[in-house]
């Protein structure tokens, strides 16, 4: 097996699978209880409550444990909506975010808010000016992903939040850094954000786990609420077993975040040069995308049927964004991908693991792929 769809999902690593089993058959106690299982299952989460805030390099009151990204995201979105945005009805996005902000915001507009996107330039480039010059007195949110899913696009966070916080220092600036998180430095203060959401599964941990890295003094009003746990900002009891998961991957990573970033750089320069040898083949990721995501596009061969014709030899790729379960991509058209383009465009994401021969074998197979289905045609 040849897996190269790591955007979507990674393998959990061993460290994760072992600190799962052990909460989930061991120390399974309910963290709320007073008992010694209770209070060892306490010690569990705020073992990787440590962990994630020491990679972000923050306080550990700041690190609030989620289900996932996607309520991560939803809780800033709506939590901002729901106290600052009384007073201030302006929101500022950008077109190619992840439909876990694009929706609820989205949501928010439908019930009266001003929503301000973004969008790409004429060369697909979002600038710092252009979100910062989105920005008013009466913006409530800023919301703006650090690393593009369908692209692997990185924006100007830090410089177009460290002028927002600057000129409307009340306004609440938001990264989803779910593509970027352990594999380029995350950390909230360098980028100017006052919260930051993150998922388990992008780095070799389990599904179903997120976090939410609120800054101190940061308006942000509960989503979910319930039993008071997380300090009363998310109730619920907590998954022990998934947040000690979490934690062991956070721990596996982090020493090589750096090494990793260049074994990965490595990767996408020898996959590049490999596919531009075939016959017609765009690469939509520039040297200013992050390498661990590579678009391409094969011409004449859709995006499905070449996902389909490289699964049965156990390849492993997508078709875009696997949320977006086969749509064509808006994302892909905000960063000025011709149509024709976006509907044969498949996205390579690698991680360390993956090797230069797996690559040659993706390649080999692509121009078996363009040699057999072109003629079809």
């Amino acid at each position: 097996m040849i897996y190269l769809d790591n955007s979507s999902t990674t393998k959990p690593c061993k460290e994760a699978v072992e600190a799962i089993v052990s909460a989930l058959s061991e120390d399974f106690g309910n963290p709320s209880s007073l008992h010694r299982l209770g209070i060892t299952s306490e010690s569990i989460i705020t073992s990787a409550r440590k962990s994630v805030a020491s990679a972000l390099g923050c306080d550990v009151s700041s690190v609030y444990f989620t289900s996932g990204a996607t309520e991560s995201n939803n809780t800033v979105v709506f939590g901002v909506a729901e106290g600052l945005g009384k007073r201030k009805k302006r929101i500022v996005t950008t077109s190619v975010e992840h439909p876990s902000v694009a929706e609820p915001i989205s949501k928010l507009e439908k019930a009266g808010f001003e929503v301000i996107r973004v969008s790409p330039d004429e060369n697909g480039e979002i600038t710092a000016e252009s979100i910062v010059a989105a920005v008013d007195e009466n913006t409530c949110l800023v919301s703006c992903m650090y690393v593009n899913n369908e692209t692997g696009y990185i924006l100007p966070i830090a410089e177009a939040f460290a002028k927002i916080k600057r000129l409307y220092p009340e306004t609440v600036t938001h990264c989803d850094c779910v593509q970027a998180f352990m594999k380029i430095p995350v950390n909230p203060k360098s980028l100017h954000a006052d919260a930051v959401s993150l998922s388990a599964h992008k780095i070799h941990g389990p599904k179903g786990i997120g976090a939410l890295y609120v800054a101190k003094g940061t308006k942000i009003k509960p989503f979910i609420v319930g039993g008071g746990q997380e300090k009363g900002f998310r109730s619920g009891t907590e998954s022990v077993p998934l947040i000690a998961g979490f934690g062991a991957a956070v721990d596996k990573l982090s020493p090589t975040v750096s090494g990793r970033l260049e074994t990965v750089s490595g990767l996408k320069a020898h996959l590049v040069s490999a596919v531009r040898q075939l016959e017609g083949i765009t690469v939509n990721s520039s040297d200013k995308c992050l390498p661990y995501v590579v678009s391409i596009s094969v011409p004449n061969i859709k995006s499905e049927t070449a996902l389909h014709f490289l699964e049965q030899y156990e390849i492993y790729v997508s078709s875009g964004s696997a949320c977006s379960r086969g749509k064509k991509s808006s994302v892909l058209k905000e960063f000025k991908i011709p149509d024709k383009l976006i509907d044969s465009t498949i996205r390579i994401s690698m991680c360390a693991e993956n090797t230069p021969q797996e690559l040659d074998e993706l390649v080999s197979r692509l121009a078996l792929a363009q040699e057999k289905l072109v003629k079809i045609r």
